[in-house]
């Protein structure tokens, strides 16, 4: 059984719809400072708003100092440029009539630098066709693969004449390179900077390639939530850190690096009892679409101060577990979960409860689980 401290407990949860996602104000704050002070300070961090996608918790990074942020979508983009953001980086590569979206964008809110990846000449292409006709010049960092294969390019010769082609691309300049290694989640904290270490050099390899073509290489872009500890160590101005997940922190990280045991969870779910339908069986309203179907089932969240229990069911809108203290339970009572994956439960939610001093104090909107905002 997963104990849960005090500190989480909502003094009055008569007023909760459940399902509900509950958001811990002092926590989030508390992860914010330990992630600037992991990155030796704020101009070093480029955090990802993916993980929560609500206005005030990017207004509370912005309060500490954070400049730079990063994100997935354009609908991020817009949230993160319409609180002023100064400068937004749309770590997605961009096709067809999103190259127009992103054009548009860039025209709306002309007070935030916002650059895009690429990591093909058709892409380059066509963004520099949607961009160039607004006047605008977006920078573009190109994206490199350092083993996840998911996007990126190989940093070798191929870069370089790719990195060569967004610096003549009309409306388009280099930003610099952006390195993702989401296949990266040894446990050990030496395994994972081992394995950075295997591409690392290779990388600067081609940052210094570019520089001595006298191409602008100003930043690069390092890692999320796993790697975050292992590009702290390295020195460099020109290095940006983009951690995501650790602003909420879930059970999925938490449970596996403890050398990241310092970022607190800061994320709950708040569930009710609704049926006992076998003297074994308790069933709460608390389905996969309030809780990320990621991982797979039996492995998606994390009851906590609830006896030891097998997931036996998880549908729709409900989750069913087998408990040999199921009679202790009856329809209405209250329990808390730990997700797994925090950034795709909260794209669940329309709205958080916020709690403070352990009363709900605020509802914050998950504007950016939208697809679409204005542009």
């Amino acid at each position: 059984m997963m104990i849960m401290d005090s500190k989480y407990h909502v003094k009055d949860p008569s007023g909760i719809f459940t399902p509900a996602l509950l958001f811990y104000k002092e926590i989030i704050r508390h992860n914010i400072r330990r992630m600037i002070e992991r990155a030796g300070g704020p101009a070093r961090l480029r955090p990802h708003c993916k993980t929560h996608k609500t206005r005030e918790i990017v207004q509370m990074q912005l309060d500490a100092g954070v400049t730079k942020h990063k994100c997935a979508t354009i609908a991020e983009a817009e949230m993160l440029a319409g609180l002023g953001v100064p400068d937004a980086l749309l770590a997605y590569p961009f096709v067809g009539p999103n190259c127009q979206r992103l054009a548009r964008l860039v025209q709306k809110y002309a007070k935030t630098t916002i650059s895009a990846l690429a990591d093909h000449e058709v892409g380059i292409r066509q963004l520099s066709e949607a961009v160039a006709p607004t006047g605008r010049r977006v920078p573009i960092l190109l994206d490199i693969d350092v083993g996840q294969h998911r996007t990126g390019i190989a940093p070798d010769e191929a870069a370089v004449a790719l990195y060569e082609k967004i610096a003549k691309a009309p409306g388009l300049v280099p930003g610099g390179l952006h390195i993702y290694d989401g296949h990266n989640h040894q446990e050990a904290f030496a395994d994972r900077r081992a394995a950075v270490r295997t591409f690392l050099d290779q990388v600067m390899t081609l940052r210094d390639t570019l520089a001595k073509k006298g191409l602008s290489v100003p930043k690069l872009v390092l890692g999320g939530t796993p790697t975050f500890p292992v590009y702290a160590e390295l020195a460099g101005s020109d290095l940006e850190l983009s951690p995501g997940t650790c602003v909420l922190n879930d059970h999925g990280y938490g449970s596996k690096f403890t050398d990241l045991n310092d970022l607190q969870p800061a994320a709950l779910l708040l569930t009710r009892v609704i049926s006992r339908p076998t003297p074994m069986r308790v069933t709460f309203d608390l389905g996969y679409k309030a809780v990320a179907s990621d991982p797979p089932a039996g492995k998606r969240l994390v009851l906590l101060d609830f006896p030891n229990y097998e997931p036996v069911i998880h549908n729709e809108e409900h989750f069913v577990v087998e408990c040999s203290e199921a009679a202790r339970f009856q329809p209405g009572d209250i329990a808390y979960a730990l997700p797994t994956h925090i950034c795709p439960t909260s794209a669940l939610h329309k709205q958080v409860y916020v709690v403070e001093n352990r009363r709900v104090a605020a509802m914050w909107d998950i504007v950016a689980r939208d697809r679409v905002l204005t542009v």
